[in-house]
């Protein structure tokens, strides 16, 4: 076959070369109609053991990721989904062909719905249709990517993602898709290299059998000749190298050509992500999502049991700062018995430092063993998804009644620093009416709620860029706002560490970018050839 060039849009940078694998766009009804007793409990059992399966994938899986897949699990747990199916059963259609049907109405509705939060979850509600027809009609699921290989779709959803083994290698080239998507997080925060907007993959019934992705340049060649194949290789020979160096580097400071220090931070999810980490490597943690303590599985978790985690935390960082984010739940992050059921727009809702305020009795504990922690370590506190000062100070409030009553009982703690994410443009505009002790701003949802552009549908993914000038203005205002009131100003998001923006990000004026682990070396070695 004649080697086939597409180019799309760069989700997440690296190269590979590996086997295609087709992902299928349907699956096929192999089932006939039986007693409607006996396709009523099929569907049944099938609906159980998708929820288990994606159950334990959430047991694998930490912080955003998990998130995801708890939502799933919710939907899957909601009799309503499944009405329609049992009803089409009683009336005598197939199993398969109920839940299909049911589950498409439910998607066509999602689909065309106003709000944008409903059409994100369009890939979700996919993905539960698909998982529970291959139980339901006995398809092995566990084996449908093979590590290292090349895989090629429409899409890929959430769970089929996280079901891969990514350490073998391999990358993701989409007709669809979103640079903005949970997925394409998720492969930025697994190295996998990905590929979106390739537009129609038409093989005339020869699906290729290589693949070479560029995740860098947004670029895919299927079927390459020798001699393209040879200098390709070229490449990943001379990028590995790079990325020894780089990784050989990562615990020296982080310098721009012309010798400006930038501060690197981590973004961690949990103690695990730590784990054979060398501490050197970071200027501290600029992010600790609290919201693994949370699962539903576990209950909502007492304070020895908080204090015990952030001490392991402080222990790791050795003295260097960090940065433990007060529980984000709300919007695409629910929690089962504390975050609001059935809000018309969850990401307009009750979320974030909202939430915290309204269920005051879980926010004081939190609050209470940060407090205690704070003893440990250099410790700071970051509220999220702040937009009037009125929440900082409701918050500081409460911190200081909760330390009061500490020391009355001659409990040890401290006063950690207390700081907002700013991700409101609200926020942004009037970063300096706040009285924070740091700022540290979430590009992902300040990007998103500046340009009205969800980072899950792909029919807006070119507008969720927050090299966009006007977040590109709102993050020079807030580092502004910091540098007048002589307080730090980090930057947590996913842009910190898109290497495209890191020269873009550093002429705002920040100094302080924080990453997942995985991203730090790539993140150094950019920042070094950066020059005014």
């Amino acid at each position: 076959m004649t080697e086939i060039h597409l180019t799309g849009r760069a989700a997440s940078p690296g190269l590979a070369i590996g086997p295609v694998t087709v992902l299928t766009a349907a699956i096929e009804s192999r089932r006939v109609p039986g007693d409607p007793a006996e396709e009523a409990a099929a569907l049944k059992a099938a609906i159980e053991a998708a929820t288990a399966e994606l159950a334990e994938l959430v047991e694998a899986q930490r912080g955003d990721a998990a998130d995801i897949l708890k939502f799933q699990v919710a939907m899957l747990e909601d009799d309503a989904l499944a009405e329609g199916a049992f009803d089409a059963i009683e009336a005598g259609t197939a199993a398969d062909q109920a839940w299909c049907a049911a589950l498409d109405a439910e998607i066509a509705g999602y689909r065309s719905a106003e709000d944008e939060y409903f059409r994100a979850r369009v890939a979700d509600l996919v993905d539960i249709r698909d998982r529970v027809l291959m139980r339901l009609n006995g398809a092995d699921t566990s084996a449908a990517i093979a590590g290292g290989s090349i895989v090629a779709g429409e899409d890929i959803s959430p769970s089929a993602f996280l079901a891969a083994d990514w350490t073998r290698g391999g990358a993701i080239v989409l007709a669809a898709g979103s640079s903005a998507s949970h997925v394409a997080m998720l492969a930025r925060a697994r190295g996998a290299p990905m590929v979106v907007g390739l537009g129609p993959l038409s093989w005339d019934g020869r699906p290729p059998a290589l693949a070479l992705v560029d995740g860098d340049a947004g670029t895919v060649i299927f079927d390459p000749e020798p001699e393209t194949r040879r200098l390709f290789e070229q490449r990943m020979s001379a990028a590995s190298v790079a990325r020894a160096i780089a990784d050989a580097d990562r615990v020296k400071p982080a310098l721009t050509a012309d010798g400006r220090r930038i501060t690197v931070l981590l973004n961690i999810a949990a103690p695990d992500d730590l784990k054979g980490l060398d501490p050197a490597i970071c200027d501290g943690i600029g992010l600790v999502r609290t919201e693994f303590l949370f699962e539903a599985s576990q209950g909502l978790p007492d304070e020895e049991t908080q204090v015990a985690v952030y001490r392991r935390i402080l222990d790791w960082a050795d003295g260097r700062p960090v940065t433990i984010r007060t529980l984000d739940a709300g919007g695409d992050k629910p929690i089962a018995g504390l975050t609001i059921d059935g809000e018309n727009n969850p990401f307009l809702g009750v979320r974030g430092i909202r939430l915290a305020l309204s269920r005051p009795e879980v926010f004081r504990l939190q609050l209470r063993a940060l407090a205690r922690a704070a003893v440990h370590g250099a410790l700071k506190v970051m509220l999220p998804m702040v937009a009037v000062p009125s929440e900082l100070e409701r918050a500081r409030e409460l911190l200081e009644e909760e330390i009061a009553a500490l020391e009355t009982k001659g409990i040890a703690c401290a006063r950690p620093p207390l700081g907002i994410m700013v991700e409101v443009p609200a926020a942004a505009l009037c970063a300096g009416d706040f009285d924070a002790a740091f700022y540290s701003i979430g590009s992902n949802d300040l990007t998103q709620y500046t340009m009205a552009a969800a980072r899950d549908i792909g029919a807006v993914a070119d507008l969720n860029d927050t090299a966009n000038p006007a977040v590109l203005a709102l993050i020079a205002r807030t580092v502004e706002a910091g540098r007048a009131r002589g307080v730090e100003v980090s930057l947590c998001g996913d842009a910190a560490a898109d290497t495209r923006l890191t020269k873009a990000l550093l002429a705002t004026g920040l100094t302080t970018l924080s990453v997942s682990p995985v991203a730090v070396a790539r993140l150094k070695a950019t920042i070094a050839t950066v020059s005014p």
